[in-house]
């Protein structure tokens, strides 16, 4: 079972989404917080807009639907590959999580020799006098606008052994992530859990389930139980 998670699943304790009409961007600019252009022109403001953001995720719990996903660990051989940078789903219990867009909690160096130099951050606060061992400044371990996604080509790897795809919270407009659903086998079962599942452009190979990841859930086990 492979599940590619997104902004509604965790939604859902709490973690302001970016998308949503009241998100995140209705009050920062992509451009001003989440760009390497951003570190460069303001990185005190950036500092502080993923300050905030750990403290937010550190203060929420896993709800039923992370939970959900590390029981189903008894019957299945389960990967997450989550979109989302927060820790919800190693804290309800999965063990084989594979972060695309990074993961707030830990920090990196911001110097060229970044790729694999990560810390660990020790509350929710990161500082302008953080510095890694090379001398640079730590920056947040989050994949960037404009910024490869290192795990890529793993979760292609991950979707293309899948016999079970669930796809939850997410509105599949964040690329190259949106592209992985087409990466499955032929005979992988499909299924994609959101409020406005009906209105998502997928293949119709997909069992949709309209409603919330807590919600969906549910329905997603009665489905799994009738085989």
């Amino acid at each position: 079972m492979i599940v590619l998670t997104g902004a509604g699943i965790s939604a859902e304790s709490g973690i302001a989404t970016f998308r949503d009409s009241d998100g995140l961007w209705e009050q920062y600019r992509i451009e001003d917080v989440a760009t390497p252009e951003a570190w460069k022109k303001n990185p005190e403001l950036v500092q502080r807009f993923y300050n905030e953001r750990r403290k937010q995720v550190i203060a929420c719990e896993p709800n039923a639907a992370h939970r959900f996903f590390a029981d189903c660990e008894k019957l299945f051989d389960v990967t997450i590959i989550t979109q989302n940078i927060d820790d919800l789903h190693q804290r309800g219990g999965s063990s084989d999580i594979l972060h695309l867009h990074g993961e707030i909690r830990k920090s990196k160096s911001s110097g060229p020799k970044q790729e694999h130099a990560y810390y660990e951050i020790d509350g929710w606060e990161l500082s302008m006098d953080d510095r890694c061992s090379d001398g640079y400044v730590l920056r947040p371990h989050v994949v960037w606008f404009g910024e490869a996604v290192p795990n890529l080509e793993r979760a292609v790897l991950k979707v293309a052994e899948a016999d079970i795809l669930v796809v939850v919270g997410t509105s599949l407009n964040v690329y190259p992530a949106a592209n992985l659903i087409h990466y499955t086998p032929d005979h992988c079962r499909k299924f994609v859990i959101d409020p406005k599942a009906d209105e998502l452009e997928v293949p119709r190979s997909f069992t949709k389930i309209s409603a919330t990841a807590v919600e969906g859930v549910k329905l997603l086990e009665e489905f799994l139980n009738e085989n």
